[in-house]
């Protein structure tokens, strides 16, 4: 997909024009680049980064927006390394600030924080090294650092930036405003000198605005990242049976971690009990519980002791646990953003996670009943606006992907992502001509004999015959269109309505109770009788048969060097992630290095972790090397199991309809999966040695440019691939060539 990156000026008309303090050239790139492989192990920046490092260390104020999982936190940690002085970094959230720390303090670096959380002595033993310059880092809550002593502290501890994270707390445009962050304005006042940063990770472009406005930035470097989160695999289903259906989805990920987020604490505890009765370690999050027990349940899953936790919205803001392979909503979300930001919590160490969202007609009914309950009409009308964009997310046919991005206002290329389910399993649709024109007339017909617009759920009463009190009062069972739908639930027909809202025949009217009326297209629709195509609503899926985009490794070591990684973990008292994270073990699991210089090459491998750790994970490798014989290469496929004997049964049924003359899209059609999902199945049979030639799909020139890539860098994720590549070829084209090159090196024939 085509994903616009940009640096960005926002807000500048509003901003005071007070100049920046000059300030020294920072470092040149060839000096970011040791600091940060020595201190952080990676060997490149991600996007952004290195802009938004350099223009803090130049002086400059600077926004920052990058997702979940950008590398925020790296843009103020690693400035703090190469210049003198204290860095102070915002933060309304406790648990995020110890995380951090404990990271920091694990890589050799030197952090602390100051919270209501420390035994006195503790604070003071803090300050005292504070005062004598042994820190970098202050993490600090909002409300501390306001306070008259810690201001009097900070003049003397030469502040060299004020770094505001979850900068979106400050705008009450946002989703999670608090007071406290709009007082931050004062310190442009108090250190008039010293260059601040905002960073978020969700915010539109009011929100944006507001938060350049309200910190008083000026003259900001303002850099808006992709809102993409290309690992991230996003899936809607029809919420039936959603215990049964959650179960099924975690039984699928075995000893993964996850969130399963609820809308009521009730549901949050009931889930949970239900999950540890069926053998799935799971632990409740809400605000029901006490302190020490929502601080305990969470270290246990940040520590990996629970596989699950069930929570309400309230989860997640503390912790940067890296290895949240799964996110479930058993419940509707109430809005795109905290949609956006729970789903955001997997993944972030950039391995393949799922997001599956539940959804059903009556947890729409159930919100608009909290929303109707609010006294402030402003309130009720945004909420319900909200609540909109959510159910067209959850019912839309199109790219997921796409929509979430241009929610956010980020444009992207037209085209499947290859990462959502509308995507990869394309619904199919129908003749919706005669649905369409019941529905279209009978707005048209309420509105002629009543003159005035009625909502949805008035329109279906009246199709499908209901009676009740509006009905007769307004004389509506007289009208031609009355109980001429009765041979459809009042269920389908708000499917139907919302779809003839997206394709914009409808329009809602949010400032006129959500009255609907007929829109010029819909005019026409109805009164030249246009033939109409409208998506099948959703179903539920087949089980999927593995993660698209999986590193291959040899998954009995990544077991081992998992558990390896909790027992040092557990030693040191830190969650495990803080070692190493996922990728960096399968990383090790496929290259399998046996010295210093191979395993200091591995991502997240800096000087001090390969002091500290290196020797007992080559030790580890070692040991399974040696015990089952394997070549230490990351070629090996056969000892790596990514070679298959056999076929999925599904696999089977779409290599019998391709053999029997059927093109991919015929057998798509067929069998109601998308074209990638049959691509998917062609390449299991190459690999498993059977016969198979896509007529068209590669010439000769283009299957040696993608073997000489995956000879280059392994046959690793499709990804990788295409971003070495560029997007000259399609994730089928790599799919498929990568199938051919792996069945040749097991010693099969391919098609």
């Amino acid at each position: 997909m085509g994903i616009t990156k940009s640096a960005t000026s926002i807000g500048h008309n509003t901003l005071p024009t007070t100049p920046s303090p000059p300030h020294a050239e920072g470092p040149s790139p060839d000096d970011l680049l040791p600091v940060l492989k020595r201190h952080f192990g990676f060997d490149a920046f991600r996007p952004l980064q290195e802009e938004i490092i350099r223009a803090t260390l130049a002086g400059q104020d600077v926004f920052a927006l990058l997702p979940t999982g950008g590398g925020k936190s790296l843009c103020f940690q690693l400035p703090a390394l190469v210049r003198p002085g204290l860095t102070v970094v915002v933060s309304p959230l406790i648990a995020l600030m110890k995380d951090q720390v404990d990271g920091l303090r694990t890589g050799g670096l030197p952090a602390t924080f100051l919270n209501s959380s420390l035994a006195p002595e503790e604070s003071r033993a803090r300050l005292r090294a504070l005062h004598n310059e042994e820190y970098r880092l202050l993490y600090v809550a909002p409300e501390r650092l306001l306070l008259s002593g810690c201001l009097d502290d900070l003049k003397r501890w030469k502040v060299n930036l004020f770094a505001v994270d979850e900068a979106h707390c400050v705008s009450e445009w946002g989703h999670d405003f608090r007071p406290e962050y709009r007082q931050l304005a004062g310190l442009r006042d108090l250190f008039p000198t010293v260059p601040m940063m905002a960073l978020t990770a969700t915010a539109t472009e009011r929100v944006r605005a507001d938060i350049v406005k309200s910190l008083r930035l000026r003259e900001p470097k303002c850099f808006v990242a992709s809102f993409n989160r290309p690992n991230l695999f996003y899936r809607v289903v029809p919420k039936s049976k959603p215990y049964a259906q959650t179960v099924a989805f975690l039984r699928e990920r075995q000893d993964e971690s996850g969130i399963v987020y609820c809308q009521s604490r009730k549901t949050t505890e009931s889930v949970a009990a239900r999950l540890c009765e069926d053998g799935i370690p799971a632990l409740p999050y809400h605000a029901g519980l006490t302190a020490q027990q929502r601080t305990e349940n969470q270290e246990r899953f940040v520590r990996d002791e629970t596989r699950v936790i069930c929570a309400t919205i309230a989860f997640g803001m503390g912790i940067n646990k890296s290895n949240v392979r799964f996110i479930v909503h058993y419940d509707l979300p109430k809005n795109i953003e905290s949609y956006y930001q729970e789903t955001g919590r997997a993944g972030r160490d950039g391995l393949p996670s799922d997001c599956l969202l539940l959804f059903s007609a009556g947890d729409v009914v159930k919100l608009k009943r909290f929303i109707d309950e609010k006294p402030d009409p402003e309130e009720r009308r945004v909420a319900e606006a909200q609540l909109s964009q959510m159910v067209h997310y959850a019912e839309n046919a199109e790219c997921r992907r796409a929509a979430l991005l241009a929610y956010f206002g980020e444009h992207v290329a037209k085209g499947g992502c290859d990462g959502c389910d509308n995507c990869a399993s394309p619904r199919s649709t129908y003749d919706g001509t005669v649905v369409a024109q019941k529905f279209l007339s009978c707005v048209f017909r309420i509105k002629q004999r009543s003159g005035f617009n009625v909502g949805m759920n008035h329109v279906i009463e009246v199709l499908t015959g209901a009676d009740t009190e509006k009905v007769r009062k307004w004389g509506h069972e007289q009208l031609s269109t009355y109980g001429i739908g009765k041979d459809q639930s009042r269920q389908d027909w708000a499917v139907i309505g919302r779809e003839l809202l997206r394709l914009g025949w409808l329009h809602q009217d949010a400032a006129k109770f959500n009255t609907l009326e007929l829109t010029t297209e819909g005019r026409s629709v109805l009164s030249e009788r246009k033939p109409v195509r409208l998506t099948q609503p959703m179903r539920i899926p087949e089980p999927s048969q593995h993660r698209p985009g999986e590193l291959p490794c040899d998954e009995a070591l990544f077991h081992r060097l998992r558990e390896l990684r909790k027992r040092l973990a557990d030693s040191l008292d830190v969650p495990a992630y803080l070692i190493f994270s996922d990728a960096a073990l399968r990383q090790m699991a496929r290259d399998l290095p046996t010295n210093n210089q191979a395993f200091g090459r591995i991502s997240g491998v800096g000087e001090r972790k390969l002091r500290e750790f290196g020797p007992e994970f080559l030790k580890e490798i070692g040991d399974h090397v040696r015990h089952h014989a394997l070549q230490a290469s990351r070629n090996d496929l056969t000892s790596l199991g990514t070679h298959r004997e056999d076929l999925s049964d599904t696999a089977r049924a779409t290599l019998r309809l391709f053999r029997q003359g059927q093109s991919v899209t015929e057998v798509a059609g067929h069998r109601n999966l998308g074209t990638g999902t049959i691509f998917n199945h062609l390449a299991e049979a190459i690999e498993a040695g059977e016969s198979v030639e896509v007529p068209g799909l590669l010439t000769p020139a283009q299957q040696t440019q993608i073997e000489t890539a995956i000879e280059q860098f392994g046959p690793t994720s499709l990804s990788l691939l295409r971003e070495k590549l560029g997007e000259a070829f399609t994730y089928d084209q790599l799919r498929m060539s990568r199938a051919y090159w792996i069945a040749r090196q097991g010693g099969n024939s391919s098609g």
